[in-house]
């Protein structure tokens, strides 16, 4: 028998959240939705990326920890890569948005942004000031 998994994450803000399932491939759908696990069973969550194969991928805030957690049946974890390297990708393109908007709000911009064969990324800022 399945059941739901949360997992706690460090990500806080919806939009750069937003993006980086987007820089994933996925098609995350916002305002509380249903998520699909085991022979029918649902959990509400915030976010939701529907999926045709598997669970259902969520997340919902939670309060306490000022973040969103990510809530799945496990069992039915269809996805390319493990949910451990999935929270790992999708934690890296968060802070990658994150820096990106903020480095912009600071009138930065970006001059070069490489994927190493590590899997890390570097950016370059710059910024003319007058």
């Amino acid at each position: 028998m399945s059941h739901f998994s949360t997992l706690k994450t460090q990500l806080r803000k919806r939009e750069p959240l937003l993006q980086a399932l987007v820089d994933l491939g996925y098609l995350p759908q916002e305002g509380f939705t249903l998520v699909r696990g085991y022979r029918g069973q649902t959990v509400k969550a915030e976010l939701a990326v529907k999926m045709n194969e598997g669970g259902d991928i969520g997340f919902r805030w939670n309060e306490s920890n000022k973040a969103f957690e990510l809530v799945t049946d496990l069992d039915l974890w269809k996805q390319p890569v493990p949910v451990e390297r999935f929270l790992a990708q999708l934690t890296q393109r968060y802070a990658l948005n994150t820096v990106i908007t903020a480095t912009s709000q600071e009138g930065f911009e970006i001059a070069e942004q490489k994927k190493n064969i590590d899997g890390s990324i570097e950016l370059v800022v710059t910024r003319w000031d007058p």
